[in-house]
């Protein structure tokens, strides 16, 4: 079945006894947080591996069989696939038709409106689909209000319409960075304009070259968050590693340079094509953190993520993510030395 919107609330209380539920759309955010609040609704928790289970989508096979499992400590199951896509009709269509009285929870952000997986969900009497879109106007205006207004704090109404014109692409980040305005701010404060521009102002910025160069500048933190944002607006898992492969291949030609005796800031200056000036502090930094043999290892991690993102079935949006954090945190350790 198609959940009406207005019942979207009072479904992720409790999904009755649906027994699949399809999470989709272009909001990662908002489909990643109902999804844990379906499985916590059904489980009481996420982490339980006696009552959760989560399935890679390589390996789809084996839904049926974990459909129709029981809790070795009673209560009911949670079945969790991440990047679901059509490939998942078949193995669900057999356990929908089978014993089993978990709840198989999916995740498919940009499935296609003519999905077959869909198109079964929005049919089947014990399934459910539910859109997940980022929130607009007067409904993103009462989300960021809500999140200020659980932590005590209040928006001025000209702050409220410039957050909600940087804000809304994906709801985990909205609600991230508004948490972060409130703790600014503080219980029992407002926020104005000036407040919501010094913690909300660069978000607008963020895109896939912000996460590139703060993974290897070594912030791990901006690199997740624009990461998040960056593919929340539709960067491809493939895209994340050829773009990171052709950032990589721009420090080793910098750092070449460097061999020749010029500093890191000559060598940036130098740099071909030419980086950014809001970037450079970023790009000289990672010149220092980064040794040539270092490089290497970040391109050929990238390049083997493109070609593993390629593959059928392959959870291509987790490899481009391990693949950018884990050259963002191999920086972080370069600084701390």
């Amino acid at each position: 079945m198609k959940l009406e919107p207005r019942r979207t609330e009072e479904f992720l209380r409790d999904p009755g006894r649906a027994r699949a539920v399809l999470l989709y759309g272009d909001d990662v955010g908002l489909i990643r947080e109902r999804a844990a609040r379906l499985v916590r609704a059904v489980a009481g928790t996420t982490d339980d591996p006696f009552l959760v289970t989560e399935i890679e989508r390589d390996g789809i096979a084996g839904i049926p069989g974990e459909m129709a499992a029981l809790s070795l400590i009673g209560g009911r199951r949670v079945v969790r696939l991440r990047e679901a896509g059509d490939s998942a009709t078949a193995p669900v269509q057999a356990a929908l038709a089978g014993p089993g009285e978990a709840l198989l929870v999916m995740e498919a952000p940009g499935l296609a409106a003519k999905s077959k997986l869909r198109a079964l969900c929005e049919t089947a009497a014990d399934a459910m689909a539910i859109g997940c879109y980022p929130a607009e106007g007067r409904a993103l205006e009462q989300s960021i209000r809500d999140v200020l207004a659980s932590m005590d704090v209040a928006v001025d109404e000209d702050a409220l319409g410039w957050l909600v014109g940087q804000l809304g692409a994906d709801r985990a980040v909205t609600v991230s960075e508004v948490e972060k305005l409130g703790l600014y701010v503080g219980p029992g404060g407002r926020v104005d304009v000036a407040a919501a521009r010094e913690c909300v102002g660069d978000l607008a910025g963020l895109s896939l070259e912000d996460a590139l160069f703060s993974a290897t500048a070594g912030e791990v933190a901006a690199a997740d968050r624009a990461l998040e944002l960056a593919m929340a607006e539709g960067a491809a898992p493939v895209q994340v590693a050829r773009v990171g492969l052709g950032h990589v291949q721009r420090l080793q030609r910098a750092h070449a340079v460097m061999a020749g005796g010029v500093s890191a800031a000559e060598a940036t200056r130098a740099a071909r094509p030419p980086v950014f000036f809001r970037r450079q502090p970023a790009f000289t930094r990672a010149l220092t953190l980064w040794s040539e043999a270092a490089l290497e290892w970040a391109a050929t991690r990238l390049w083997e993520t493109e070609r593993a993102c390629k593959r059928t079935g392959a959870p291509d949006e987790t490899m481009a993510r391990n693949a950018v954090l884990g050259i963002a945190q191999r920086a972080a350790a370069a600084r701390r030395r």
